[in-house]
């Protein structure tokens, strides 16, 4: 027969199969338990390898070693996707240059922003060149290199080394994942990473879209610190868990409306 406290813990473990994030509050009224038992029982759990503490709550332990499919994610927080694309595209002036990384946060963007005078447009991801195109985007600069249909981008050294050779106003930046406890931001593979990071380096603002979902799980390569980018854009679903990071990193970020 399970103790009280294995019982508590079973359900916590079952918790996180549906939920994205525990927080400690939650916990303490989900189950009538003091503040003092409810971290004992994320550590007991993390120590178990069934979890990972963060700050204020717990995450699931398994991690994202590759990028789901673009059809995957195409169907996936869509509502929340669309609130945050309508956030970060208030974010651009008239004028600017836009480099929109490849993925479908940033396509719901470049949705917005194709029929706005005034920009330019560079991107590596195939879905995005069709949208502004079919939307008459007066000038569009399309990345090159190795194509990857898993999010229907080009990635690879040639398309390092064509975004390097631009000056950026606004970067719209990706996320498979985000890490408050650690302050990283994630993609699926070294090779994505290698062009975001060439990305970061040449635009003067980054600004990355990244739903709820996102701060669940790790994923498997670091792109750059949070500190390291200008704004995430993220939706309400988040709110609960950004409130648990250090000050200086809820400052980053925006909740869309």
């Amino acid at each position: 027969m399970l103790t009280a406290a294995e019982d508590r813990q079973a359900k916590i473990v079952e918790l996180l199969r549906e939920e994205l994030f525990l927080d400690l509050r939650g916990l303490t009224q989900r189950f009538q338990i003091s503040v003092a038992t409810a971290r004992r029982d994320l550590g007991e759990l993390e120590e178990a390898g069934l979890l990972r503490r963060t700050h204020g709550g717990a995450v699931s332990i398994s991690q994202v070693s590759r990028d789901p499919s673009n059809a995957d994610r195409a169907i996936s927080h869509l509502t929340e996707k669309r609130a945050i694309a309508a956030t970060a595209a208030a974010m651009i002036s008239e004028g600017d240059t836009v480099l929109l990384d490849a993925g479908t946060t940033a396509l719901e963007v470049a949705k917005l922003l194709r029929a706005r005078a005034g920009l330019t447009f560079i991107t590596n991801g195939s879905d995005i060149i069709a949208e502004l195109l079919r939307g008459e985007a007066p000038s569009v600069y399309a990345v090159g290199g190795e194509y990857a249909e898993i999010n229907r981008s080009f990635r690879g050294p040639l398309a390092d080394h064509f975004i390097r050779q631009f000056n950026v106003d606004k970067l719209i930046l990706n996320a498979a994942s985000i890490d408050l406890d650690r302050g990283l931001i994630f993609t699926g593979s070294p090779v994505n990473a290698s062009v975001q990071q060439a990305m970061i380096e040449v635009s003067r603002r980054v600004i990355v879209v990244a739903d709820y979902s996102k701060f669940a799980k790790p994923s498997f390569s670091v792109v750059a610190t949070i500190e390291d980018v200008g704004a995430i854009v993220t939706d309400a679903g988040a709110r609960s868990i950004i409130a648990t990071a250090p000050e200086k990193l809820r400052r980053k970020f925006v909740i869309a409306n």
